[in-house]
């Protein structure tokens, strides 16, 4: 029986050269008891394969870790943390398809409480991005776990930036049914002639954590027989829980080969899976000595300091004390 999580359709650092350039404040986990068992589970990745025979492409992703870093550092609630998940799982499947150095930006504008989102993938695996209001109000126990009154109507947009392209390819439907893998399932159809097929989920435990998400995808190539992408739809919808498979250990090539083993699955290569983002205090440094002369004259005279800057995409914070902006105020003004 699918899971009630489930939607189905469709403090790091990185080195640059010689140097280490700090990155991103990555909230640990306080909960002993939940670090022992993401400490069990399989690292988080994504496995890319192919069915009958090249005919079908798609993408496994085991997001556990990912989105359990994604809830701390964002603060957020359950129904937060499963909408704004199924953003993550989502938009790393699609950039799983894009070359090394191509990024997607998943962004949806609606009517319902959490107003939107936006969500940002590389090739590389690396996700970040937000919700548009982060605190939804609840004022009714909740019968089900269905993001539709939550998401509403609206716009869900698709950008890509491609390797070696100058400019973006940027496509758009209506939010019509306020999941976001039918939803997307719905862009592929609507905007680029091509069926797909999602499945995302998120599994909580009784106490309310995130014990287990994944998320898959295929999408049929030219060519693709008729019975080929029925039967692969199929058994899609037939997926049972990722989120508790993922929770029990399971990975995403054992997902493929038993799920899929009637289309000759091949898993044809391996991404990584992270939450991860490329804010440092550093930047935000250069958007203080980057403000207008009258703007820097208000902050040096009334702060309050010490100034604190918010990344949106990954909830990191930096402080800046009346010596540092002083500092920066004098850089600005440098002949």
């Amino acid at each position: 029986m699918k899971s009630a999580f489930d939607q189905s359709y469709s403090l790091t650092m990185k080195r640059q050269s010689n140097s280490v350039l700090i990155v991103m404040n990555l909230q640990p986990e306080q909960d002993t008891e939940h670090a022992r068992h993401l400490d069990t589970l399989a690292s988080d990745g994504i496995d890319i394969f192919l069915l009958a025979r090249g005919n079908l492409r798609g993408a496994v992703i085991h997001g556990t870790h990912m989105l359990n870093a994604m809830r701390r550092n964002h603060q957020l609630g359950i129904m937060e943390s499963l909408i704004l998940g199924h953003g993550y799982l989502a938009t790393a499947l699609v950039g799983s398809q894009l070359k090394e150095h191509g990024r997607v930006i998943l962004s949806i504008d609606c009517s319902g409480p959490v107003q939107g989102m936006n969500v940002e993938a590389t090739a590389r695996g690396e996700v970040r991005g937000y919700l548009k209001n982060s605190t939804i109000l609840i004022e009714e126990e909740l019968e089900s776990f269905d993001t539709g009154p939550f998401i509403g109507v609206g716009i869900l947009s698709l950008t890509r930036h491609l390797e070696r392209q100058k400019q973006p390819f940027t496509g758009q439907v209506l939010v019509e049914y306020g999941s976001i893998a039918r939803d997307l399932a719905n862009y592929y159809v609507q905007s680029e002639q091509t069926p797909t097929a999602f499945n995302l989920s998120v599994q909580f435990d009784a106490a309310g954590r995130i014990s287990g998400a994944g998320g898959l995808f295929v999408q049929a190539i030219p060519g693709a027989h008729d019975e080929e992408k029925e039967r692969a739809q199929e058994l899609v919808e037939e997926l049972p829980s990722l989120g508790r498979l993922f929770a029990d250990r399971h990975t995403g090539a054992d997902v493929v080969h038993r799920q899929f083993a009637a289309l000759e699955p091949e898993i044809v290569g391996t991404r990584e899976a992270s939450f991860f983002c490329a804010c440092s205090k550093e930047r935000f440094a250069r958007f203080i000595a980057g403000m207008s002369d009258q703007e820097l004259d208000d902050l040096e005279a009334n702060g309050p300091f010490p100034v604190t800057t918010v990344c949106h995409n990954c909830n990191s914070t930096y402080e800046f004390t009346k010596a540092e902006v002083h500092e920066l105020a004098a850089r600005h003004r440098k002949p």
